[in-house]
């Protein structure tokens, strides 16, 4: 069989990946001159750093199983680095069972309550969390400060309007899926998904960087894919665009099909990234619960790897998540930086932009679902309408949120699909 798999993140290069190894013939079409999506890198200092900021955790066993089969695991590394929240103007860690019972924002009975809805979280089966929204469970089980005045303001800053909509299941991932313990691979990422093509490539299959698809329909019995490199005839195609580009692409998907799984929001995800000549912080993780500030928090990547790995610079993420249609996306690296830095400055009074050494600013479309209570009855199936046109992407993840594990794990699902249909 002749496969085209369409977009070169991670679920994509798997899926190939499996593909290539079952001796199917197999093009990856992908827009960017760089392989991984959404965790692809840039070279900073000689090594590879991520667009967005990115770790995995222990309870990802299908990335540190092909972390292992790629022949990386000597570079997988596992750290914890310090987590710590931003709460009336101070910095207060909580990142362990340990700081929880310890964290002065809360009295020690609230601490114990909170613990006790953790770990119940940690155990529940997420079906039996289906129907609720996230904001009104958490308040009634938590309590109303811990509520108010951590957990609520996380969910504005990362869903703006739309915080009192999310569903239970999401916030139950959130927790279930996490780990004290942080896994990165020493090198970044991007070694994992070079790794990917290189086998890809060793095993027959092709893929096609700065392709850009720009139609797909069927044809006697075959598909034809038309990208900005040329046009190509195959038997079958795994498409792992979202959903609504899917659809626009194929436009013989039909309409009821469109009707329910054409559906929902998503947000951008954007970061402005500063090498500074030093440390401004003492953590890998700041959470940003006070209100007023125009991003969700700090995330400085040298407090959890070397600045050695990367010429000495200190690396500072600042990241947000906004509707697509948000100014943010359309602001230059300068207005941006001028719209961050004055908030920067309430959190490191000292900072000074001549620390700056260089900057980036990265940008990403249908990045973060919003994952409302009737989500899961608007997850396409894995088959489409459409003889030998399957769809599988971050949407399907459901309830897990979106990730480099539970991509990879879907890639494998919707291969198998394929070849036991073949037989």
């Amino acid at each position: 069989m002749e496969y085209a798999v369409l977009g070169g993140g991670a679920l994509g290069l798997m899926a190939a990946y499996r593909l290539a190894q079952a001796g199917q013939s197999v093009i990856v079409f992908e827009q960017e001159k760089i392989a991984g999506g959404l965790a692809s890198g840039f070279q900073v200092g000689g090594t590879w750093l991520e667009k967005f900021y990115h770790h995995i955790f222990r309870s990802d066993k299908k990335i540190i199983q092909m972390i292992e089969e790629l022949g990386l695991g000597d570079r997988l590394e596992w750290l914890r680095p310090r987590t710590v929240s931003l709460i009336g103007g101070e910095i207060h860690q909580l990142d362990s069972p340990l700081t929880l019972l310890t964290f002065k924002p809360w009295r020690i009975d609230e601490r114990l309550r909170v613990a006790a809805v953790l770990s119940f979280l940690k155990v529940v089966p997420p079906s039996l969390l289906e129907g609720q929204t996230a904001g009104p469970w958490l308040r009634r089980w938590l309590g109303q400060r811990p509520y108010e005045n951590f957990f609520e303001p996380l969910f504005i800053g990362k869903f703006g309007a739309l915080h009192d909509q999310i569903a239970l299941p999401w916030f139950w991932a959130r927790f279930h899926d996490r780990t004290t313990q942080l896994g990165y691979l020493c090198g970044g990422f991007q070694l994992f998904y070079e790794r990917l093509v290189e086998r890809i490539t060793e095993l027959g299959g092709k893929v096609l960087l700065g392709t850009r698809v720009e139609k797909v329909e069927q044809e006697n019995g075959r598909w034809r894919v038309e990208s900005s490199q040329g046009t190509w005839s195959f038997d079958q195609v795994i498409s792992t665009f979202p959903t609504h580009l899917t659809c626009r692409l194929i436009p013989a998907l039909p309409q009821d099909y469109r009707a329910q799984y054409e559906w929902g929001q998503a947000y951008g995800a954007h970061c402005l990234i500063l090498a500074l000549d030093r440390s401004v912080t003492d953590s890998y993780w700041i959470n940003i619960c006070d209100r007023g500030y125009p991003f969700t928090g700090l995330f400085e990547h040298t407090n959890f790897r070397s600045p050695s790995e990367y010429g000495g610079h200190h690396l500072l993420y600042l990241g947000s998540y906004r509707p697509m249609d948000d100014p943010l996306f359309t602001m230059s690296k300068e207005e941006v930086m001028a719209e961050y830095f004055p908030a920067l400055k309430r959190i490191v009074p000292a900072f000074d932009p001549a620390w700056i050494q260089e900057s980036w600013t990265f940008k990403a479309a249908y990045a973060q679902p919003i994952v409302t209570t009737d989500y899961r009855d608007h997850i396409p199936p894995l088959e489409t309408p459409l003889e030998n046109l399957w769809l599988a992407n971050m949407f399907q993840v459901y309830p897990h949120d979106r990730g480099q594990n539970y991509s990879l794990d879907l890639a494998e699902q919707v291969v198998q699909r394929a070849l036991q249909k073949e037989k």
